[in-house]
């Protein structure tokens, strides 16, 4: 992953009502969930879920999915992953770590 990567995924993730979009559909798991599960979940306006959704799909955090009628969203795991392992990778590297070294788990 690239620094401009990361920083623009950071970016995202900055905004308090992506992060809590993003955290709901890590929590989906790899199912994910409707939009309009969602937007009933946060209490989140249609235009402004959809807005939102958007910025997250632009940096591949997440996925969307068209099922008929209804659209499915996905936390993209293997970007969030490389993201983590991205922050950490270079963890205490010119000193050493009180806590040790982060262990991510398998992708």
């Amino acid at each position: 992953m690239t620094i401009d990567d990361a920083a623009a995924r950071l970016e995202a993730l900055g905004n308090p009502t992506r992060l809590r979009i993003y955290r709901a559909l890590v929590r989906a798991g790899e199912a994910g969930t409707s939009v309009g599960q969602l937007q009933e979940l946060l209490k989140v306006a249609p235009s402004t879920l959809s807005h939102h959704l958007k910025a997250l799909i632009i940096v591949d955090l997440i996925a969307q999915e068209r099922r008929g009628t209804t659209l499915i969203c996905r936390a993209n795991y293997a970007v969030m992953h490389g993201l983590i392992g991205f922050l950490a990778e270079e963890c205490c590297a010119e000193s050493a770590c009180s806590e040790g070294p982060l262990v991510l788990p398998a992708a």
